[in-house]
């Protein structure tokens, strides 16, 4: 299989007015004659929906949650990058390509990231239309602070919940459009397959978790903005509901999966506090503003933070990268963490932290500035710890938080499968093997603000779609495939609960794929997730019936996704025989212990085809060009 990325000629800063300029256009009035499925309703395919129904489309919009406003979005903390270069402090345009770039180890594709720092711009401009309450300065200019792998301030907030009033932005442009009819919102509504017809995708399975009915939705194309699969770690900081199944369905139906080993570990999330632990808390990157890190310079020293004098402390970010200091990328902070515990200079109880101490702010700014800047976040840690971070150091520890992979796209958002658009965090395509904090409110917005919009009219300008509709024999399949998947997990009738191979499952991949990888670790891995899966299809307990509200079914059909991606995600990190950005095999590293690219044989994105259950993937290679950006190890020195 080739892949076409349809990447645009022309000077990167043209190839966008280009694209867009060589597109066919859907006259205004023939646009509500075609309709579109969302699945997804946060920042990518909330934004999505409502400008799609702004437009004129017909709209219908899915989400499991009771409301688009529960969408996992929300959670953002920190803020969202644009080159507006309020600060004049040397930002531009190019400045956030290059950053995006290398902050993604040279994973990316150039053409996508160069034209989301164009459209970053834009983002803001339409947030602060729609009312999002961004920081201001004295002065009436929004507000900007620094994020990891920059050196400019550029992240524009809204305290420490950037997402939410994001959200909120993107929620009311919504309502506004279900208002005039123009987008059918679905809520608590799973999607468990997609179908197609003619090889194109043309509507969705979905299982209505009030009632348990299995549903067919038939449009004439479908956008997936469904999020990140973070929680196959079972442990993250994803909402307990954030899951893989809507990507897995669609790459089972023949969309190629990327690059599916980048994930990214937070540096700042409270550590873990118990075995039955269901989720873990973030707290923003933003706090590495203020915050400094350390640990205790010796070994074993378990004394009290504040009975370690200045002399005895290491604040290691700073004397290891000091051009960055704590700014430096999430990747790199994790490691450098990880480092500092196993060499047993961890705190707390279970050693596996390091201290985020704001003492040093609070005596130069002030506790109320300090408030301002971060209050909620100080509020919500010490309702968690039961500590006061305005008086003791906070202790963070690194944790699975985004995913670079995702379904292979083009440049035009579009999956190998044709009419298959794919937003936001379930696509793979503009962080490399790295996201850098802030860009991930700043993808979501630009995907279905400012791209789809475009792309998608043109795909449906140019195509031939026959008129289809539930009846159809494709239809009919994809419903009964979903249906006896259904049937067959409530039939198992196990003494094992899901909950027990979903831990299982996390530990194995944190354990071999997190953090640090190598060529042992993840085949083994990979042979004990298949026979974990052998277990969970013999053995998993599903509670109640299908047929009715039933939370251990959903979970059940979830962890299925899981045991299946958990694989590959482990074979896709054994096949990448480097280092690189989240991906961090320890065979591959510097003598400084920084990763180490091989450029000659892996600068590629990797999309796997699905061949069948129990069938190895098929890898094909997207290879990736560095016109711009030349190839570089990375210093954050």
């Amino acid at each position: 299989m080739k892949l076409d990325a349809r990447i645009p000629s022309g000077p990167i800063e043209q190839k966008w007015d280009k694209c867009r300029f060589d597109m066919k256009l859907v006259n205004p009035a023939n646009k509500r004659k075609y309709s579109v499925i969302v699945v997804g309703s946060g920042l990518a395919g909330g934004s999505a929906a409502a400008t799609l129904g702004e437009l004129g489309y017909n709209v219908h919009c899915f989400c499991f949650q009771d409301s688009p406003r529960r969408a996992h979005s929300i959670a953002a903390q920190g803020g969202i990058n644009a080159a507006k270069n309020y600060q004049n402090d040397g930002d531009s345009i190019y400045r956030l390509f290059y950053d995006t770039v290398k902050g993604g180890d040279f994973r990316a594709r150039e053409a996508n990231v160069y034209r989301l720092a164009q459209i970053s711009v834009n983002i803001i401009d339409q947030c602060v239309a729609q009312g999002v309450p961004f920081a201001r300065e004295y002065g009436g200019l929004l507000a900007n602070r620094s994020f990891g792998g920059a050196q400019v301030s550029r992240t524009f907030y809204a305290r420490g919940q950037t997402g939410q009033q994001l959200l909120l932005g993107a929620y009311q442009a919504l309502e506004r459009q279900v208002g005039t009819g123009r987008v059918k919102m679905y809520s608590r509504h799973e999607m468990l397959d997609v179908i197609l017809i003619d090889g194109k995708a043309r509507g969705i399975i979905t299982r209505n978790l009030v009632t348990g009915k299995i549903e067919s939705h038939i449009a004439d194309a479908v956008v997936l903005g469904t999020g990140g699969y973070g929680n196959v770690f079972h442990l993250s900081t994803n909402a307990k509901g954030s899951n893989a199944t809507a990507i897995w369905r669609a790459h089972r139906k023949g969309a190629l999966f990327a690059n599916p080993c980048f994930t990214q570990i937070h540096p700042t999330c409270i550590p873990v506090s118990g075995d039955y632990q269901s989720k873990l808390t973030l707290m923003s990157e933003s706090l590495r503003n203020d915050g400094r890190i350390w640990v205790p310079l010796q070994k074993g020293d378990k004394r009290p933070a504040g009975q370690i004098p200045e002399g005895e402390r290491d604040y290691y970010l700073e004397r290891r990268y000091p051009s960055f200091g704590n700014l430096v990328p999430r990747d790199v902070a994790s490691r450098a963490a990880k480092g500092a515990c196993d060499e047993g200079r961890g705190v707390g109880e279970t050693g596996l932290g390091v201290y985020l101490d704001f003492s040093d702010s609070i005596r130069r700014l002030g506790r109320k500035v300090v408030e301002e800047r971060y209050g909620n976040l100080f509020q919500m840690y010490e309702r968690i710890t039961g500590e006061d971070p305005y008086k003791v150091p906070m202790r963070i520890f690194p944790a699975i938080h985004y995913t670079m992979g995702g379904l292979w796209v083009d440049y035009r958002l579009m999956s190998s499968i044709p009419g298959l658009f794919v937003i936001g965090e379930a696509n793979f395509s503009d962080h490399g093997a790295n996201r850098l904090g802030a860009s991930a409110l700043m993808q979501g917005l630009a995907d279905g603000y400012f791209v789809l919009p475009y792309t998608i009219g043109d795909y449906l300008a140019n195509t031939k779609l026959d008129k289809a509709d539930t009846n159809h024999q494709e239809a009919r399949r994809a419903e009964q495939g979903v249906t006896e998947l259904t049937k067959n997990l409530l039939s198992i009738k196990g003494k094992r609960t899901v909950d027990s191979f979903h831990r299982e499952l996390g530990k194995l991949m944190w354990d071999n794929c997190g953090m640090s990888r190598n060529a042992n670790g993840l085949a083994l891995a990979e042979s004990a997730i298949a026979a974990l899966q052998e277990e969970f299809h013999q053995n998993v307990n599903v509670l109640g019936g299908g047929e009715e509200l039933n939370q251990s079914l959903e979970k059940a059909g979830r962890v299925v996704d899981f045991l299946e991606l958990g694989q590959l995600m482990c074979r896709d990190a054994r096949e990448r025989s480097e280092s690189c950005g989240g991906h961090f095999r320890e065979e591959y590293q510097t003598p400084e212990g920084e990763a180490l690219r091989d450029d000659n044989n892996f600068c590629y994105a990797a999309a796997w085809e699905y061949k069948g259950a129990g069938q190895k993937h098929d890898l094909h290679k997207e290879t990736l060009t560095f016109d711009y950006v030349h190839l570089a190890q990375r210093s954050y020195k």
